[in-house]
């Protein structure tokens, strides 16, 4: 299969959907029977039915409700990450504040991904719309495990042909040798499905603050990164906020790019700051994890580090190719541990990569690369 063949899928996925609404039910099984490839197999109506039934009928995917009575999706998250740590669970949750912080919190307990709820029902069409543009396809990446086909994501072609032809024409082997000596100053996080359970799980792990700013893009909507900012913050020694324009980057401080705004680094004499803009999404995408590492190559050359974690798509491939070519370094996350190696996938496969590493490796690395002088 070459990357730009279409995914195809040895066997049906099969979804369990769990709902208290029996209208947002219909309309879920509607959106999903469309698809050949994709079967629903049950359905239940709050957390403690979903439960029992994912123990008997073992579903590929679930899509899970937040706001049920008897039992709450959180709730049921929990549970059912007791007993099962891969399953995907896709969460339905509505775009507003409390729907926002119960997200974040779904995703930092282990979900794989989330989905916002269509806000008008009654207009049938438009419901479906939105699920066919959003809930199908997240459903069909995070199964692509499962259909034991590659789960990085295809490039289209016109970008392959274009990022090889540069590759062939640089001198990475230069690079690469010249970067061994060269100190890191920053640190650079792209990561997109899976990354709010990756993040904190990284947090968690550093034991004693970093001798260099941290800058994080992490594909998600206005209120959700401030959410996810405060969560990260609370639980390690690593302060973290979500990027205000024009403060100081700080040694030791992440900051993590607003929803719906890219986030570049400047210098100005001595001191880094921060940047935020409206400007176009790149790769679908925005904030977009180029935009951060294409700023980061131009403002901190061979002494940044960036690193792609788990995610669909390929948003970081252009920006750690600009930080190769500055003689940075690129690592990234290894694929059994990612939840979808659709972005670190795509700089590895363009050979981009000083180290592929597991999540739980990646602290202890960035730690024993600070050490080096």
């Amino acid at each position: 299969m070459t990357q730009d063949e279409p995914l195809k899928y040895t066997e049906k996925i099969r979804v369990l959907i769990v709902d208290d609404s029996a209208v947002m039910r219909r309309i879920i099984m509607s959106s999903l029977l469309a698809h050949p490839e994709i079967e629903v197999i049950g359905t239940s109506e709050n957390g403690l039915e979903a439960i029992a039934d994912i123990k008997r009928i073992k579903p590929d995917l679930v899509t899970l409700d937040i706001e049920m009575p008897e039992m709450d999706g959180l709730t049921a998250l929990k549970e059912i990450r007791l007993f099962d740590r891969r399953l995907p669970i896709i969460m339905f949750s509505s775009l507003t504040q409390r729907g926002a912080e119960a997200t974040i919190d779904a995703l930092t307990l282990g979900a794989s991904d989330y989905v916002g709820k269509p806000t008008n029902l009654g207009d049938r069409a438009e419901a479906l719309r939105v699920l066919e543009e959003i809930l199908v396809p997240k459903i069909k990446d995070l199964c692509q495990k499962i259909n034991r086909a590659s789960s990085a994501q295809a490039k289209p072609q016109n970008e392959t042909a274009k990022l090889s032809s540069v590759l062939a024409n640089s001198s990475l082997p230069n690079l690469r040798e010249k970067r061994l000596n060269d100190r890191i100053e920053a640190i650079c996080i792209g990561v997109s499905t899976g990354g709010p359970a990756a993040l904190m799980e990284l947090f968690q792990l550093w034991k004693s603050p970093l001798s260099v700013p941290m800058f994080i893009v992490q594909h998600m909507p206005p209120k959700f990164t401030e959410y996810l900012a405060t969560r990260i913050n609370a639980i390690g020694v690593i302060p973290a906020t979500e990027a205000i324009e024009g403060q100081e980057a700080l040694p030791g401080h992440a900051y993590i790019a607003p929803g719906g705004m890219h986030m570049e680094v400047v210098r100005s004499g001595s001191k880094i700051h921060i940047s935020l803009n409206e400007n176009p999404p790149e790769n679908s995408c925005r904030p977009a994890v180029d935009v951060l590492f294409r700023s980061a190559a131009n403002t901190y050359g061979s002494h940044v580090l960036g690193v792609v974690l788990t995610g669909m798509g390929y948003d970081g491939l252009k920006g750690s190719m600009e930080i190769v070519k500055a003689g940075g370094r690129i690592w990234a996350q290894d694929q059994e541990s990612s939840v979808i190696w659709g972005m670190p996938g795509a700089v590895v496969n363009e050979n981009l990569t000083e180290k592929v590493l597991p999540l739980t490796q990646i602290p202890n690395e960035i730690l024993l690369q600070l050490q080096r002088k």
